[in-house]
């Protein structure tokens, strides 16, 4: 169920993405430099970016639910067991622990010629 949820904040996530560039930017940007402004003497350019902006809104709130919702989905297991960190800091307590009847290592004064 997680990898579907996956797969659709994706496909939303490039839509936004795509439908995000597509849009005029609101301070003219490069488009009114370019003579951007005679394409918008057309008809429809207003409802075109009414569109757009419920669009962008519509497809922003659903990512935001699909990411929300996928968070139900992830799988957890319900058996609470040891972290990794926990089972390498006792695999190291017990590789240091000094056996009782080992020898001690030879200090450099007790090698002398």
């Amino acid at each position: 169920m997680f990898s579907v949820f996956l797969i659709l904040i994706i496909a939303v996530a490039i839509l936004l993405i795509l439908i995000i560039m597509v849009q005029n930017p609101k301070g003219g940007g490069l488009s009114s430099s370019f003579g951007g402004q005679g394409a918008q003497s057309l008809g429809g350019v207003q409802n075109t970016n009414n569109f757009l902006d419920r669009t962008t809104w519509t497809l922003a709130i659903a990512l935001f639910v699909l990411i929300l919702a996928s968070n139900f989905t992830i799988p957890r297991n319900t058996v609470i067991e040891d972290s990794q960190i926990e089972n390498t800091i006792n695999d190291r307590e017990i590789s240091t622990e000094v056996p009782q009847n080992a020898v001690p290592a030879a200090t450099p004064q007790d090698t002398t010629n």
